[in-house]
């Protein structure tokens, strides 16, 4: 079980449709449990959005991945939203994804998926990400 407020700094302008222009908060609560080689976790939690026409919403979603490999875990995400602006929508979203670890220190992070519920928007993510773990940073400080 977890909680990790989050702030969000603005990094662009409501006026150009990049960001809030604002500051926002996010209070969330999360739960993770691992069976053998599936792990599910999720939560939800509760965005302070403020600013001209926006409003606090909810945000909730769970995960449901399987460790195929030790390089390889599948998995599956379900998640919904409350409108964030007045008058705006609220929306279900269902993506697949994974990510493949070449190393301790390098992996292939991918996920794709769809709107079940609002609009019509199709999201995929593909990303690289480098880790340091503990030893690594030791083994640093040691050079």
């Amino acid at each position: 079980m977890g909680v990790f407020p989050l702030v969000e700094i603005p990094s662009g302008s409501r006026e150009r449709d990049v960001g809030s222009g604002h500051a926002q908060v996010f209070l969330p609560l999360w739960l993770q449990k691992n069976f053998g080689s599936w792990t599910t976790y999720g939560g939800g939690g509760y965005w302070i959005n403020p600013g001209k026409n926006n409003r606090d919403w909810w945000f909730t979603g769970w995960v449901l991945q399987h460790e195929i490999t030790p390089a390889l875990t599948l998995g599956g995400e379900i998640f919904h939203e409350t409108p964030g602006e007045k008058g705006g929508g609220s929306d279900t979203r269902l993506n697949f994804g994974g990510f493949y670890n070449f190393s301790e220190t390098y992996h292939l992070l991918f996920s794709a998926g769809h709107t079940i519920q609002g609009p019509s928007i199709f999201q995929g993510y593909l990303a690289f990400q480098i880790t340091v773990g503990p030893q690594q940073q030791s083994e640093r400080a040691r050079n």
